[in-house]
Parts: C-alpha cells; structure tokens; sequence
C-alpha cells in the first residue's frame, strides 16, 4: 500500500472516530504554503484542529512523539492562518491522535487534546 493511501485510510479511521465521539467535520486536508492540517472540527462552540499521526509499532518511538518542533510550529502558523481566513474568534484546540495497531491490526487511537496551544 502506498504512503498516500495509508495516509488518507487512517486519517478517514480518525475521522470516524472522532465523529464517534460526537465531533463534528467542517474539513480536510486544509493546505497552505506553510504546512497542513488534517482534520478541521468542531466540538460545540469550540474549533478543533487535529494533526492526525500513524505508526506501525512504536519501535521508532510512538505516533504522538513524532511532531516534531518544527512540525508544532508549520501547524501552529496553519491554524493561525486558518483562522484569519475564516474569521474565527471561538476558542480553538489543537489535538494530536496518535494511531497504531493493535496485537489485531486493528487502530488503536491515543487522543491528546490541547497537544499545542494556539497564539
């Protein structure tokens, strides 16, 4: 399987789960020069940015702990972005959802909220 498409395969599984979890999709794959964010949400009156990360075992350290500095800081510009873009002045919540398999291969989601914090 291609990167790509394991990409866009995990993160329609976040996706799902987050919807579970009774978050609501405004986007995808928002893009600027600068960087991307995968999933735009809303959770009530709140903005949801996610960063959505996979690994196939945590040999190489966990999904979570491969945002990297410079990696924080593309997404951080993005939102703020985002948000001039669109006018949004309701609070804003960057989360991270690791992704890995479980001893099934089935995705096991490690959901950090407030990951970063928005300017």
């Amino acid at each position: 399987m291609k990167t790509t498409d394991r990409g866009q395969l995990t993160e329609q599984a976040c996706c799902d789960y987050l919807q579970q979890q009774g978050l609501r999709l405004v986007e995808q794959n928002y893009r600027t020069h600068g960087g991307e964010i995968d999933l735009i949400m809303r959770e009530g009156d709140t903005w949801v940015f996610v960063e959505v990360r996979f690994r196939k075992n945590a040999r190489y350290g966990s999904a979570v702990e491969s945002v990297t500095a410079a990696k924080q800081q593309r997404i951080l510009r993005t939102v703020e972005h985002y948000c001039q873009q669109h006018g949004i002045t309701q609070a804003v919540r960057i989360d991270i959802v690791g992704m890995q398999y479980d001893h099934r291969q089935q995705y096991r989601f490690d959901w950090i909220q407030n990951a970063l914090m928005a300017g």
